[in-house]
């Protein structure tokens, strides 16, 4: 009598993998993973969740303005959290903002990605003088500080564009000034793995079945080389959304026509000292809580990626 075993599904093994059970077992995971959900969706579903649409002028007055969240003497119950300086519901912005802020962070990361896994590859691969050049090349971007590189980038298109091109394309040059500063940390990470994977015997036996080195590349060394690219990717995504922040906080960033985390934050500096202090405080605090949970989330991902390193 002959057994038959069946195969467990994708899904099953995922529910049973080691990822699923270091998570259920690390409180602080699931409560950032939960807030980061929470902001997340919040983001996403702005147009349906947000009192009032901070893009359209007939819903703005600026009798309205610098009136106090709903706990201080003073407020308008209209507005839960208070108005900004030209009269827009700050709960509005901010879940607006929010969603901008992670457009930029997720396209940032996405374009760092491209360029980076693709340069890591081929300096890995090739060596020699290929991986000399592109080496060099991300050793002189990484001699200079992430945010100077993308002063300079921003500023260069600000002059060659103008500023009201600028504002206009404001988040997808962000996430083009964004990507261009950070690609060297996926490069570096990329071709120290690869120079690890090619003399495996799986790499022999695919050029030995004449596979073409594209193929071996992004067909067999990739995938095993993505564990440290999602460790990346997470702190990345933290790391493009306070850039974003910085930016707009010195006027290369989103305009404040143009709700952000960071134009929020910017747009109520001027006011700290008449007494508005919300208008700065409550973005600043949402853009904190966001970075922190994310860099929670990229450190635990770090570890369970490694089990030497985990704890939990």
């Amino acid at each position: 009598m002959t057994t038959t075993t069946t195969t467990p599904s994708r899904w099953k093994r995922f529910r049973n993998s080691y990822l699923v059970y270091s998570f259920k077992r690390d409180w602080i995971a699931q409560c950032c993973l939960a807030i980061f959900l929470c902001l997340l969706l919040g983001a996403i579903c702005a147009p349906w969740l947000a009192p009032m649409n901070p893009y359209d002028l007939t819903q703005i007055s600026i009798l309205d303005s610098e009136l106090p969240p709903m706990w201080i003497d003073g407020a308008d119950p209209l507005f839960p959290l208070g108005t900004d300086a030209q009269g827009r519901d700050l709960l509005s912005t901010i879940l607006y903002g929010a969603r901008v802020s992670l457009i930029i962070g997720f396209g940032a990361v996405i374009l760092q990605a491209v360029i980076g896994v693709t340069v890591g590859l081929l300096a890995g691969y090739l060596g020699g003088r290929i991986d000399a050049f592109l080496m060099r090349l991300a050793d002189i971007q990484l001699s200079f500080s992430t945010l100077m590189v993308a002063i300079i980038v921003g500023a260069v298109i600000k002059a060659i564009f103008g500023g009201a091109t600028y504002s206009a394309y404001a988040v997808w040059l962000l996430v083009l000034i964004i990507g261009l500063a950070e690609w060297p940390q996926y490069a570096r990470t990329v071709r120290a793995s690869v120079l690890a994977e090619r003399s495996k015997e799986y790499v022999d036996a695919a050029r030995v079945m004449g596979y073409r080195d594209r193929r071996i590349m992004f067909r067999h060394i990739l995938p095993n080389t993505l564990s440290p690219i999602f460790v990346i990717s997470t702190v990345q995504i933290a790391n493009a959304i306070i850039s974003e922040a910085a930016l707009s906080f010195l006027g290369l960033g989103m305009p404040e026509t143009q709700p952000s985390l960071g134009s929020l934050i910017k747009s109520g500096f001027d006011y700290l000292q008449s007494g508005s202090w919300w208008i700065t405080l409550i973005p600043g605090t949402v853009l904190v809580v966001l970075v922190l949970v994310v860099n929670l989330l990229g450190d635990w991902l770090r570890d369970v990626m490694n089990p030497r390193l985990y704890k939990g």
